[in-house]
């Protein structure tokens, strides 16, 4: 993964939720210009900070670097309520799944 990415991932994540720059800084407790700097390239986040800004957007590290995962925040979601449910309730939501991916 490349500097490019974590920018490029953080900006779209932050979008998807329609939060500012400056709100997702003052809300993480940083001067305002934080998450802009970032995602212009002059600084990056040191782990400790990664890891809260992933706590922040409502994902996991491996959701943030999966290039895949178009709307991670939603699939958390899924995930949530799916664990709740019975093994007939889950069988019926994988062949709903299915049928959708399929059509």
């Amino acid at each position: 993964m490349t500097e490019e990415f974590v920018r490029e991932r953080l900006t779209a994540l932050r979008l998807q939720k329609n939060i500012s720059e400056y709100r997702m800084s003052f809300d993480l407790g940083h001067s305002k210009g934080y998450i802009q700097s970032i995602s212009s390239g002059r600084a990056m986040p040191s782990m400790g900070e990664f890891l809260y800004i992933c706590d922040y957007l409502g994902i996991t590290p491996q959701q943030f670097f999966d290039e895949q995962c178009s709307d991670p925040v939603i699939i958390t979601k899924i995930v949530e309520l799916l664990r709740d449910m019975d093994t007939d309730d889950l069988e019926l939501i994988l062949s709903i799944a299915k049928r959708i991916k399929n059509a």
